[in-house]
């Protein structure tokens, strides 16, 4: 590790970010490097190799935070992830996980929270802040283990679905045929191993799909 750690916070909310910068502002371990509002700005930048880790809002106005993480994991596999978010929700802190977030941390925690935090994923843990601990322990192995994501289309069908909308009315709204849809809607019950839609938005809602 360097003797500086470089953070790059991305959060849509300016008041998050000053408040960050404030609470390192006399850290003489970690130096907040830059501050994005949005997604696209970060993924713009010129180069990601002088960033140890990013603080990410779980939600930005243009993409949210688990394909973020996604994306930055599949590009700079070295940048350490933590999410933050100013709620604590178990199905999204799952997702966060299972898709490379090394952490999850609510807006609220203090500094030491913090560079414990930043350090600890820095050392290959996954940290939580103290009031996510609680949470955290009622998630299990089998809970972290990969699942299965859902692509654009299947993710618009299945909130259709959540809906009520029926296979027709959906093949309406997508410009799709019935037999498209049908085959969508068959594939998912095999993706995720459930039997009916019903079950299948239960699954998609409580791990955090839609």
């Amino acid at each position: 590790m360097n003797s500086t750690i470089k953070v790059v916070i991305v959060d849509d909310h300016p008041l998050i970010i000053e408040g960050l910068q404030i609470l390192f502002s006399n850290s003489e371990i970690i130096t907040i490097t830059d501050s994005y509002s949005s997604a696209s700005e970060f993924f713009a930048r010129d180069s990601f190799d002088a960033i140890d880790l990013v603080l990410l809002d779980v939600f930005l106005p243009d993409m949210n935070g688990i394909d973020v993480c996604i994306e930055i994991k599949k590009a700079q596999p070295h940048i350490k992830v933590l999410a933050m978010s100013s709620q604590a929700e178990r199905s999204i802190i799952l997702q966060m996980i299972r898709n490379g977030a090394s952490g999850y941390l609510l807006k609220s925690a203090g500094l030491a929270e913090f560079k414990y935090c930043i350090e600890n994923a820095l050392n290959g843990k996954i940290v939580f802040s103290d009031e996510v601990s609680n949470l955290v322990n009622q998630i299990t192995s089998n809970d972290l283990q990969n699942i299965p994501r859902l692509t654009k289309r299947e993710k618009e069908i299945t909130i259709l679905m959540k809906q009520g909308k029926s296979t027709q009315q959906i093949a309406d709204i997508l410009f799709l045929s019935y037999l498209t849809v049908q085959t969508h809607r068959r594939n998912l019950l095999n993706k995720f191993k459930v039997k009916n839609g019903v079950e299948l938005i239960n699954y998609a809602i409580n791990n955090g799909l839609i």
